[in-house]
């Protein structure tokens, strides 16, 4: 039986016209009280009715409210975060970032020019002293020393000097960190931060009147200078030092290739004057043998040939200029246009040449002049000064490499010196070359 047919069955039929009676009557009821209602206190339950619903609204609104207040305050909490991490790290970066510090550095000016390191570490020691000075005299911090505590002027005293000793220590640990590690690429931000740092300490020490002295910093900052151009000098010493025992052992590798020579030419020629003293005895016996003969002016060509070769080593002992003048190139470990212009004195030129390309380079110099002069050095010092403004090193000089043609070296040649001279333009690089054609292969 369906939901329809249970409504028609009389079982429900008397409750159901009941029910419509009583709303009947009781609509009756509202439409009379409402008839009733005078036209201002229908206007009065309106009234009520928006300010219940203006209410609610605005509960909801002042929750709202509330919650982006919430959400605002941990916004800007997050913001002021952000700018103190920001500011530190603006603090920082110059001190953290080296390839920033590396790309931005600016060139330096010398202060000082001293002939030598020693020269800079009396001075330092000199700046020193001078702090220790001040410091001594209580003259490297100021302070208000009529500061009162607990209405005690000596414990004021006594709290301002504890707290100038305590910024003055801050003060000086921090310049000794940036003076004992100060180089090229941070000198000028080890510079600002000790500027920065004297300034933060009068900031700590406002209300005392606590601040660095200017005679005191401008000590620490000289410090700063004299310390850098120490260290500058140092290494070009160092550099010097290495330059000289290299010149040493260049020297005592070409005496030794000397003596070894001569020792050997020396050995030759004993041979050779023993089978010519032995052909001239025979010759006293025949004097007209043609063999014999023949054997004797070839003792005599090696002979005068070992007497010309001990003059050449006697006149390159002697003469401490004479020697070779290379220019070289590595165009697998520089690239073209990349050469290395050099002077050597050894007996075998390619020797130097050799050393040169060992395990530091990927690949061997190819040589493409060797120059004997008579005045080596000053070949090369023409070449270099030729040349000077294309040095790919221009702090170190003792560096010989330059970024030119061959072509303009072969200019410089013929205008310093009046023999010919053979040039190869284009280098083997053999395992350069086959190495690209390797790699070539490698990846078809």
């Amino acid at each position: 039986m369906g939901i329809g047919d249970i409504f028609k069955t009389g079982q429900f039929k008397n409750e159901i016209e009941e029910l419509k009676q009583e709303n009947a009557r009781l609509q009756g009821e509202l439409n009379h009280a409402q008839s009733l209602l005078t036209p201002e206190m229908q206007d009065a339950q309106k009234l009520h009715g928006l300010i219940d619903k203006l209410n609610s609204q605005k509960s909801s609104l002042e929750s709202n409210i509330k919650d982006i207040e919430a959400d605002i305050s941990r916004r800007v909490s997050n913001i002021e975060n952000l700018d103190n991490e920001i500011r530190n790290r603006e603090k920082q970066i110059i001190d953290l970032d080296d390839e920033i510090l590396v790309q931005e550095f600016g060139l330096y000016r010398p202060h000082y020019s001293f002939a030598n390191a020693l020269d800079y570490k009396d001075k330092l020691a000199e700046i020193r002293a001078k702090q220790k000075t001040l410091i001594k005299n209580k003259d490297a911090v100021t302070g208000n020393t009529n500061w009162r505590v607990n209405d005690s002027l000596s414990k004021g005293r006594k709290m301002v000097n504890d707290t100038q000793k305590l910024l003055l220590r801050a003060f000086n640990t921090e310049c000794d960190d940036l003076i004992s590690n100060v180089k090229y690429t941070n000198y000028d931000a080890s510079l600002n931060r000790i500027y920065k740092s004297a300034e933060s300490i009068s900031k700590l020490g406002t209300i005392m009147d606590i601040s660095i002295n200017p005679a005191y910093l401008n000590l620490k900052v000289e410090e700063l200078r004299l310390a850098f151009e120490y260290q500058q000098k140092k290494q070009e010493e160092k550099e010097a030092q290495k330059a000289a025992r290299a010149e040493l052992r260049e020297a005592a590798r070409l005496q030794k290739e000397i003596e070894a020579q001569r020792k050997k030419i020396e050995k030759e020629q004993t041979h050779y004057q023993t089978a010519y003293e032995h052909i001239l005895r025979q010759l006293e016996q025949s004097p007209e043998d043609s063999a014999l003969l023949a054997k004797k002016s070839e003792l005599e060509n090696q002979l005068q040939d070992i007497d010309k070769a001990i003059k050449d080593i006697d006149y390159r002992e002697a003469n401490q200029r004479a020697g070779y003048v290379y220019v070289i190139s590595n165009i697998g470990a520089f690239g073209p246009d990349i050469y290395k212009i050099g002077m050597t004195r050894r007996l075998d030129p390619q020797d130097r040449v050799d050393e040169l390309g060992d395990a530091s380079v990927p690949f061997n110099f190819d040589v493409h002049a060797m120059i004997f002069s008579d005045d080596a050095p000053a070949l090369e010092t023409a070449l270099h000064k030729a040349f000077e403004d294309r040095k790919l090193n221009m702090v170190n000089t003792r560096r010989e490499f330059f970024h030119v043609t061959l072509d303009e070296i072969k200019d410089v040649v013929k205008k310093n010196f009046d023999k010919t001279v053979e040039f190869i333009d284009v280098p083997d690089a053999e395992q350069y070359r086959i190495s690209l054609k390797m790699q070539q292969e490698m990846y078809k």
